[in-house]
C-alpha cells in the first residue's frame, strides 16, 4: 500500500493543462492501484468469472481499449481496423496467450499515451463537438476526456472486487 497521498493531492502535473489535471490524476491513480492489485496475480485466473460477471482479463483489456478509443475520438478521428479488431476481442483469451504482466503493461503504455495527448491539448478546443462511435453520438473533447477518467475508475473498482473474489480473499 502506498504511503503517499492520492495522486490528486500530490500537486499539479507540470505538463498537463490545468483544466485536464483531474483527468490525468484519475488515470495515474488508476495505474498505481491497478499495478499494485495485479502484482503476482496468477495468469490462470485471468479469465475466471464471478457470478457471471466480467473476468479480470476482460477488465484489463477493456480499460486499455476504451482509453485508446476515447482518446482517438477526442482527436476527431475514427477508429482504425486494428482498434475495431481489439474491441471485438476484449474479454476473449483468443489464440494469443495473455499474461497478467502483458495486460498490465499494455494498460500502463496506454496511460502514458493518454498523458502525452493531454499535455498537447489546446484548452480552447475542450468544448468542440466530437462524434462518438458508428452512431456518431454527440460529445465534446472535454466530455470524452472526463468520461475516460470516470470509466477507468469505474472498471478499476470492478476489477478490485473481482480480483479479490477470484483470489478467495
Amino acid at each position: 500500500m502506498s504511503t503517499q497521498p492520492e495522486v490528486w493531492l500530490r500537486g499539479p502535473l507540470p505538463e498537463i493543462p490545468v483544466l485536464l489535471q483531474p483527468v490525468a490524476h484519475a488515470l495515474l491513480q488508476a495505474r498505481e492501484e491497478l499495478n499494485e492489485l495485479m502484482t503476482d496475480f496468477p495468469d490462470e485466473l485471468l479469465w475466471e468469472k464471478v457470478a457471471g460477471m466480467a473476468s479480470p482479463g476482460f477488465h484489463l483489456q477493456h480499460l486499455t481499449g476504451v482509453l485508446n478509443r476515447l482518446f482517438t475520438y477526442a482527436q476527431n478521428e475514427i477508429l482504425t481496423p486494428g482498434q475495431l479488431e481489439y474491441l471485438s476481442k476484449e474479454g476473449k483469451p483468443t489464440n494469443k496467450t495473455y499474461t497478467t504482466p502483458y495486460l498490465v503493461e499494455a494498460f500502463n503504455k496506454q496511460v502514458d499515451a493518454a498523458l502525452t495527448q493531454l499535455s498537447g491539448v489546446d484548452t480552447a478546443s475542450l468544448s468542440d463537438y466530437r462524434p462518438v462511435g458508428r452512431g456518431k453520438l454527440p460529445s465534446t473533447v472535454i466530455g470524452l476526456y472526463t468520461h475516460s477518467a470516470e470509466h477507468t475508475m469505474r472498471h478499476l473498482g470492478q476489477l478490485l472486487v473481482t480480483v479479490r473474489v477470484v483470489r478467495g480473499e
